[in-house]
C-alpha cells in the first residue's frame, strides 16, 4: 500500500480521554503507512486540543477537531471510512448507530454498549445498513490467552465441563473506578458489564460457547462513605484536588501532581465540571466491588466466577476442569491508574504460569513467550490486527459485533440477577443470531 493520504484508511475518533491516545498513538507513529486520522470530536474542546497537540507532536499531519454535537458534520467534511468509538459506555450506541448509518464501519472499545435496548439499536443498525462493526477485546490477544484457547481447542484437556475464575482489582487500579465516571451504573453498567465484559468474553472464546442461565449476588462491601464510617474513618472529603484531608489518604489521586492528568481532566473540568479524582469513599456510589457469578453455557460447561475490586494485587487465576485433566493459569499483571502513565505499562503481565495437569500423567507447565506492551501483550497485537496490513488469523480473535453483544450479556443477566435474587435465562434478555 502506497503512502499517499488518499490510499489510506481514514479514520475519525470520538472521545478523546484516557482510552483514546492508545489508537491515536499507533496510527500516528506506528501505522501511518496504512492509515490516518482524519478527525477527532469530544464534548470538551480543552481535551480535544490536548490530543491534537499529541498526534502532531507524533508527526501527524493537523488534524481538525469538532465537538460531539458536529458529529454528522465530522461525518460529511472528513469523510472517514470508519469510525474510532472512545467514549463513556453509556455513550457508545448512540455514536455507533449514527456511524453506521452514515455509511462508516466502527471500531469500539468495551463494553460495545451497556443494555439490551442499546445492544438491539446496534443490531438492527448493521443490519438495516450492512457496515461492521469491531469491538477491541485487547486481552484475547495476549499470548497466554491465546494459548489458553489453544490447548482447550488441542482437546489437552478434553470436554471442559467446568471453569473457576478469579480477578482481582487491587487498591490502585480497582479504586480507579470509584473515582470517576464508572461509579455510577447509569454510565457504565456497573463493573459486571464494563470491566467483566472482557473476561466473559474471553470465556466464551475459549469455550467457543455462549452463557445460557446467570445467577449473581453483588454488593458494595469496601468503597462508600457508609462502608469507610463502619471502619472508623471520620475524615471525608468530596474530591481530592484542594483537600486537606486528602493528602494522606493513599486511595486519593492527586490530578496536579501528573502532567497527563492534569491536562486531560484538571485543565478540562471547567467545560463540563467532570471531576476525575471523587472520593472512592464519598456518597453517590451505585455499582459493586464485590461480585459472584454462577454462569451454565450452551455447550454445558459452568463457570464461577468473582471479582474484586480492592485486592492487594493484580490479575487473575483460571482453571479448567476437563474429562481429560485440568488447566489452571495464574497472570499477575502490573498496578496502574488508567492515563495516569505510560499506557505500554497498563495491565502488563508481570508473571504468567500456565499448568496443564492432563489425568494419570505428570503435571506439566507450558511456556509462554510473553509480549511487549499493555494488557499481557495484548494491546500491540490487537493493534497491528486493526491497523495493519490484513494478515490471516488461526485464532480467530476479531470480534463481531455479535461478539460484543454476547459478551456483555452475562453481566446484562448478571446485574438483572443480583435486582431479583433469580436465576436469569438469558435468551430471555436478549436472542442472538
Amino acid at each position: 500500500m502506497g503512502d499517499t493520504v488518499s490510499q489510506k484508511k481514514r479514520y475519525a475518533l470520538i472521545g478523546t480521554g484516557g482510552r483514546s491516545a492508545l489508537f491515536y498513538t499507533s496510527i500516528a507513529k506506528d501505522f501511518k503507512n496504512t492509515s490516518t486520522l482524519v478527525a477527532i470530536c469530544d464534548t470538551n474542546q480543552t481535551r480535544l486540543n490536548y490530543a491534537k497537540a499529541n498526534i502532531e507532536a507524533l508527526g501527524h499531519e493537523p488534524v481538525p477537531t469538532y465537538l460531539a454535537a458536529d458529529f454528522d458534520l465530522m461525518i460529511k467534511e472528513a469523510k472517514p471510512d470508519e469510525v474510532i468509538v472512545t467514549t463513556i459506555d453509556r455513550t457508545h450506541h448512540t455514536y455507533i448507530v449514527r456511524a453506521l448509518e452514515l455509511g462508516c464501519n466502527v471500531i469500539t472499545e468495551k463494553p460495545m454498549t451497556i443494555d439490551v435496548p442499546q445492544c438491539n439499536e446496534i443490531l438492527s443498525a448493521v443490519d438495516r445498513t450492512n457496515q461492521r462493526v469491531r469491538v477491541t477485546f485487547n486481552y484475547r490477544y495476549a499470548p497466554h490467552n491465546t494459548k489458553i484457547f489453544e490447548v482447550i481447542r488441542s482437546g489437552a484437556i478434553s470436554t471442559v465441563t467446568s471453569i473457576h475464575f478469579e480477578w482481582m482489582l487491587n487498591t490502585s487500579h480497582g479504586a480507579d473506578y470509584f473515582r470517576r465516571w464508572h461509579r455510577d451504573a447509569r454510565n457504565s453498567g456497573g463493573l459486571l458489564v464494563h470491566k467483566s465484559t472482557h473476561h466473559f468474553d474471553l470465556i466464551n472464546f475459549w469455550l467457543q460457547s455462549r452463557p445460557k442461565t446467570v445467577y449473581a449476588q453483588g454488593d458494595l462491601k469496601f468503597y462508600g462513605k457508609k462502608n469507610a464510617e463502619e471502619r472508623g474513618v471520620t475524615q471525608f472529603y468530596s474530591r481530592a484536588h484542594g483537600s486537606e484531608a486528602a493528602k494522606n489518604d493513599p486511595f486519593a489521586l492527586h490530578l496536579d501532581e501528573n502532567p497527563q492528568l492534569k491536562s486531560l481532566y484538571l485543565d478540562a473540568e471547567h467545560e463540563d465540571g467532570y471531576f476525575r479524582d471523587q472520593s472512592v469513599f464519598g456518597d453517590g456510589i451505585s455499582i459493586e466491588d464485590t461480585m459472584n457469578v454462577l454462569v451454565r453455557y450452551e455447550n454445558s460447561a459452568v463457570l464461577t466466577y468473582s471479582l474484586t475490586a480492592y485486592a492487594p494485587w493484580e490479575g487473575f487465576r483460571v482453571s479448567f476442569n476437563g474429562t481429560g485433566g485440568r488447566l489452571e493459569a495464574e497472570i499477575v499483571e502490573s498496578s496502574y491508574v488508567n492515563s495516569g502513565g505510560e499506557q505500554s505499562l497498563e495491565g502488563a503481565a508481570e508473571s504468567i504460569t500456565l499448568l496443564l495437569r492432563p489425568l494419570f500423567q505428570e503435571p506439566r507447565k507450558i511456556e509462554i513467550v510473553q509480549g511487549a506492551g499493555g494488557h499481557g501483550g495484548g494491546d500491540n497485537v490487537l493493534l497491528r490486527d486493526l491497523f495493519g496490513e490484513d494478515e490471516p488469523d488461526e485464532y480467530m480473535r476479531a470480534a463481531s459485533h455479535i461478539d460484543g453483544a454476547a459478551s456483555i450479556l452475562t453481566g446484562v443477566a448478571a446485574n438483572r440477577s443480583i435486582r431479583t435474587g433469580q436465576v436469569i435465562n438469558v435468551k430471555d434478555i436478549l436472542d442472538l443470531p
